[in-house]
């Protein structure tokens, strides 16, 4: 392939030069990508493969300088998002499309300038990847600006049916999301190829800065795991870094401030935070029970022991919530009580109880709904609380499964478990974002 065209070389250059001295987090970012001049049989437009920044000179070239600068700034956040290593068994199309609907909003939002074709729903703002792909039908032909060319094509799912063996990532069939404002038309050709994959010549995933590098014959070939971790790591890295050194200069915004945040705290699915929350309820006293002499310490210390506890499970059922997904909710519930003494006490309400509830499981027996469970009305999370506060005493913990779209009362004084369809915040409480 020829040499890159100096002209196209030179806007990139100030692109991210600009981005640098203007927004110094982005541009600590896109430096780290290496600028690559691809060939137009595979890349229309842009790409990256998490290692390198690679480009059509004619789609460049038709771009203004702030366009540029979107662009280029939107490679970098896929990588210092590891979107390239959060996809685990979700349909490679429907996610490349969450990844886009995430990151262009965050973009758009800090000022910069988005070309044609861009993916945006006002819906998805503020939404991570993982909340907005069950969001995304399964037949949604809408294509990504770029190429996201560290993926593999779909190992696990047939016929472009997602495979997950989480049922809370299948949108109900009746739930149609919106159309997108914007479409890209082109042809999302990127994916795996028998090219060879440049090595790192310093050994650390951090490859030296070579402009005059010359076309890129073949697409490079998807990450496997290990290099997918490896990589995920160092982005998060440099994304601290970037972040430490703009906010030192007085240049990190409030948007980038938020996302970097959130990022760089701990992000375990919402299965695992309920368990956690529950069994550290139900381990929350004490036994001086004298232990065996065969120990061979005669002192006695105290241990903790697991008590019965009673945990209420109030449900949404203002028609927000599908029925499936209470359902998958009290099957997880289920589960946890089983490993614990847990009496449950069930409430759906919406603008009030539903008549026939609350109704009480012992820790031996299931939690189940009738087949038809009367609702849809408006959603007040009042009526639950008014009602504990007239028992004698109030439960050891509380899940309340919500869009967190309705009335708070004033803050419970015991332990409550928000479960959140969606992206509501809550007033208090503890928030578990379900979508993940």
């Amino acid at each position: 392939m020829n040499q890159p065209d100096p002209v196209i070389e030179n806007k990139l250059t100030a692109a991210r030069t600009k981005l640098i001295l203007d927004k110094p987090f982005l541009g600590a970012l896109v430096l780290r990508l290496p600028l690559q001049e691809a060939d137009p049989a595979w890349c229309p437009t842009t790409g990256t493969d998490a290692r390198k920044f690679y480009y059509n000179p004619e789609f460049i070239d038709a771009l203004k300088p702030a366009e540029t600068q979107f662009i280029l700034a939107h490679e970098a956040l896929h990588c210092a998002l590891s979107h390239f290593a959060r996809r685990e068994h979700r349909v490679k199309h429907r996610w490349d499309l969450a990844c886009d609907y995430a990151i262009n909003p965050i973009l758009i939002e800090e000022g910069l300038t988005p070309p044609p074709g861009i993916l945006v729903l006002k819906q998805y703002d503020g939404m991570s990847a993982e909340e907005i792909y069950p969001l995304i039908a399964d037949n949604d032909m809408s294509e990504t600006l770029d190429q996201h060319l560290y993926d593999k094509e779909d190992q696990f799912a047939e016929g472009g049916q997602d495979s997950s063996d989480n049922p809370l990532d299948n949108e109900d069939q009746g739930n149609k999301p919106p159309e997108p404002e914007e479409k890209s038309s082109k042809d999302n050709s990127g994916g795996g190829s028998s090219g060879e994959q440049e090595k790192d010549p310093l050994g650390s995933g951090q490859q030296e800065f070579d402009e005059n590098a010359g076309g890129s014959e073949a697409p490079p070939p998807p990450l496997d795991q290990a290099e997918a971790e490896e990589l995920s790591i160092q982005w998060q890295q440099r994304m601290a870094g970037a972040a430490q050194q703009a906010q030192q200069a007085g240049k990190l915004s409030g948007v980038m401030k938020r996302l970097v945040d959130k990022l760089l705290q701990p992000n375990l699915p919402w299965r695992m935070l309920l368990a956690r929350y529950m069994t550290a309820v139900a381990r929350d006293d004490y036994s001086y029970t004298r232990p065996s002499t065969r120990r061979g310490d005669p002192a006695i210390f105290p241990t903790l022991k697991s008590a019965e506890i009673n945990v209420l499970v109030a449900l949404d059922v203002s028609g927000s919530v599908s029925d499936k997904e209470l359902r998958e909710c009290l099957s997880e519930i289920n589960a946890i009580k089983g490993q614990m003494r847990a009496r449950i006490t069930l409430v759906p309400c919406d603008s009030e109880i539903i008549e026939g509830f609350p109704q009480v499981f012992e820790p031996w027996e299931e939690v189940t709904l009738p087949d038809t469970l009367l609702g849809g009305g408006t959603t007040d999370f009042r009526p639950v609380f008014n009602w504990i506060s007239q028992q004698d005493t109030p439960p050891n913990t509380m899940v309340y499964f919500t869009d967190g779209m309705g009335q708070f009362p004033q803050q419970a004084n015991f332990p409550v478990i928000w479960l959140i369809k969606g992206k509501a915040q809550v007033p208090w409480g503890q928030r578990v974002q379900l979508n993940s």
